[in-house]
């Protein structure tokens, strides 16, 4: 008999094991004091966290519905450790992180124009949006059937809102090493468009 504890991880709750408890606890301890010097430490920790989330979401099941050490060990695995991803490991690390991940299209919102599918297409393909462009506007000349290939593309892809969901756009694994890129560039972008 184990005792369990409940967690709000990502927006969502989890019964956990009492020595999984421990080992999380340890682990989101590392990240915290390892991103403390980053400007944007929360952002990178809270899709760290969101991240974890959908993976301990992923091994529940109707007859499993309490998180194992096993299991923890296992998203620590996927996601990797702080000291994996320091910088005094330099090339090795990126060369660990180099596999690719789960690979799905997306609407790309940062990138959009009209409604984001040229460019989620043009990210899950790793060519410039612009050509995917050309091509649509090469069938709606030709007869338009561009516009219906567009709405239908519109209606089922979903649109890539968190962080882990951009980079699965892009077949990166999602971990921690890529959130934290994925975060700092955004972080970026917004720091600069504010000094504008």
């Amino acid at each position: 008999m184990k005792i369990t504890v409940s967690i709000n991880l990502g927006g969502y709750s989890f019964n956990i094991d009492e020595d999984a408890y421990g080992e999380l606890k340890r682990y989101m301890k590392n990240l915290e004091l390892n991103f403390a010097t980053e400007e944007s430490a929360s952002e990178i920790l809270s899709d760290i966290e969101a991240r974890m989330s959908e993976l301990f979401r992923a091994k529940l099941t109707p007859y499993k519905q309490v998180i194992t050490l096993e299991d923890v060990r296992s998203v620590i695995s996927v996601m990797g450790t702080p000291e994996d991803i320091s910088d005094e490991e330099g090339t090795s690390a990126r060369e660990k992180f180099a596999s690719a991940g789960y690979h799905r299209m997306y609407r790309d919102p940062d990138r959009r124009i009209i409604g984001g599918v040229c460019a989620g297409m043009g990210a899950y393909w790793n060519i410039e949006p612009l050509i995917i462009r050309i091509i649509f506007l090469a069938l709606i000349l030709a007869g338009g059937l561009g516009i219906v290939v567009y709405l239908i593309l519109y209606v089922v892809l979903p649109e890539a809102k968190t962080t882990a969901q951009k980079i699965e756009m892009k077949g990166e694994p999602v971990n921690i090493h890529n959130i934290k890129e994925s975060v700092k560039k955004e972080f970026n972008t917004v720091t600069r468009k504010m000094k504008l």
